[in-house]
């Protein structure tokens, strides 16, 4: 059965974001437990750009496809994950970078929303 399309998440909200994951409209990385399958030969650097055995990877829906089922473990690596597999992704720094950020209200009800990469 073929998967909904994927939101764009830099066009949305934190509050949308957190709908659509009420929703399952993202992947429930969180519910998976496949066994380790190994290395997914590819990394993300501390600029923010993915890399597939050395080369970016250029389609921007592939890196958003991937970052939604990019996990961190207990162990504080990264994996990519499915229903049926896990495999290591090396992360230079952090997997996103704040782009932008947008400031609502004053005092403490002050919320910062920040779109990432």
């Amino acid at each position: 059965m073929p998967m909904d399309p994927l939101p764009d998440l830099a066009s949305l909200s934190l509050a949308e974001i957190a709908r659509l994951a009420d929703e399952q409209k993202l992947p429930p990385v969180d519910k998976w437990n496949p066994s380790h399958c190994g290395d997914s030969e590819m990394r993300i650097a501390r600029d923010g750009t993915w890399y597939h055995q050395g080369t970016p990877i250029g389609r921007e829906a592939m890196v958003r496809l991937f970052s939604t089922i990019l996990r961190r473990e207990p162990s504080g690596g990264y994996v990519l994950v499915t229903p049926v597999e896990k495999l290591d992704i090396v992360v230079e720094d952090v997997p996103f970078v704040a782009v932008e950020v947008k400031i609502d209200g004053e005092g403490p009800a002050t919320r910062l929303t920040f779109r990432l990469n």
